[in-house]
């Protein structure tokens, strides 16, 4: 019989979910931030103890690599990716697991990643003499900014997976307390936008705000390359190609009666290819710099590069689909453009091609629009989909290491 008509990934996913929700309870009440999550990481360890599996870890992170190796060996690999950092936020969901660390929760839902992860660990140990080929698990902190994945893979804890080889593949699952219940959601090419961090300095020379004629105000210069930028995303560039430039706070001033010497601007930017994302890097420099000299001031401009485009491999992309309509219930949803957030599986994504998807977690019966978006002080779950995740991630494994690409 064929491996994947032996599978049934439904019931796997079911058999784990106990375990899986005990372990997501876990670490949402012990959340921890940035890249040095030891607590989440002995946790993990905790519940991968005694299963066959090779673990891995690096000096930049606490992160953790689990490697699988199958009973067959046709040269396949497969990388599954769990990430397990929260947001420094307070919680107001009154859950009886709610956070107990002050000004931190698990707002994004990585403590469902992790955890889900751990149960496809769990089950495709159990299967280890049927499967074809090697599969790791990649439990990730540091993606809420901190590069977690970039630090990982510099690290080379995904390197020689195979002798001399990296994984052949890679897929990651995303909840998502606004979508439908069950809904595997995703696309072909970019699906999550890069990520920059503006900052911009203009100096002038301040003075007594009654003689504006003896400084130089740098505020409605500021002002004016506040408008100059969204004046060059509007008229230059492609609704096609697209960009977001968001200036979300400006610094400047004491009191009402003084003209500053400077002001500040901060602000980010998102784009879909990096084509577009140098372009505007560059149009940033320029006007912030411009602009402030037709005045007779100095404009500093400072970029910190964020996350890449998460582009998804129109093959993995379509694994996934095949993956999501096997498993049945709401299926697969097409999503119908990329989402102007930003994720840091992008960068496994630059060195292996992969696909990240969705997974909608709203309650039955509730409308999903109604209910707290990610990154909301009163995210919820509904926790019984986390078995759908742990289904997914089997199904994504078992299938690539039987079928490839193909």
């Amino acid at each position: 019989m064929d491996l994947m008509q032996a599978t049934d990934w439904a019931a796997l996913g079911e058999a784990e979910l106990d375990g899986v929700v005990a372990l997501r309870r876990a670490i949402h009440q012990d959340p921890e931030i940035g890249l040095d999550c030891r607590r989440t990481t002995a946790k993990i360890r905790a519940a991968l103890e005694g299963l066959p599996l090779e673990l891995r870890e690096g000096p930049s992170t606490s992160g953790l690599v689990a490697i699988l190796r199958g009973g067959g060996d046709n040269g396949r690999s497969v990388l599954l990716r769990g990430d397990m950092d929260a947001l420094p936020m307070p919680e107001e969901t009154g859950l009886p697991f709610a956070s107990r660390n002050e000004g931190m929760m698990h707002a994004c839902g990585h403590d469902a990643h992790s955890a889900m992860l751990v149960g496809a660990a769990r089950a495709l140990c159990a299967r280890r003499d049927r499967l074809p080929g090697t599969v790791v698990f990649m439990f990730q902190p540091g993606e809420e900014g901190y590069h977690g994945a970039r630090y990982m893979i510099e690290d080379g804890l995904i390197d020689d997976v195979l002798p001399g080889r990296r994984p052949d593949a890679a897929f990651a699952l995303h909840i998502w307390p606004t979508m439908k219940r069950g809904a595997v959601v995703g696309k072909a090419g970019p699906l999550l936008a890069s990520a920059d961090t503006l900052h911009a300095t203009i100096r002038g020379k301040g003075g007594h705000a009654a003689m504006p004629h003896d400084n130089l105000d740098p505020i409605p210069v500021a002002a004016e390359i506040v408008m100059a930028l969204q004046a060059h995303i509007a008229r230059t560039v492609p609704v096609t190609d697209p960009a977001i430039l968001s200036i979300t706070k400006i610094s400047a001033g004491t009191a009402h009666n003084i003209v500053p010497d400077s002001a500040e601007l901060l602000g980010t930017l998102r784009t879909l290819s990096e084509t577009r994302r140098r372009e505007v890097q560059e149009a940033f420099r320029r006007i912030v710099a411009h602009v402030a000299a037709a005045h007779g001031l100095t404009g500093e401009a400072a970029i910190d590069e964020g996350y890449p485009v998460t582009v998804n491999d129109p093959r993995a992309a379509a694994l996934a689909r095949a993956c999501a309509e096997q498993l049945g219930g709401a299926g697969w949803v097409e999503l119908p453009a990329p989402i102007m957030g930003a994720e840091d599986f992008a960068y496994v994504l630059r060195e292996v091609p992969g696909a990240m998807a969705f997974l909608g977690v709203a309650p039955e019966g509730e409308d999903p629009a109604t209910r707290a978006p990610l990154h909301n002080s009163r995210m919820t779950i509904d926790e019984s989909m986390m078995a759908k995740g742990v289904a997914l991630h089997c199904a994504f494994a078992e299938r690539f290491l039987a079928t490839g690409f193909d």
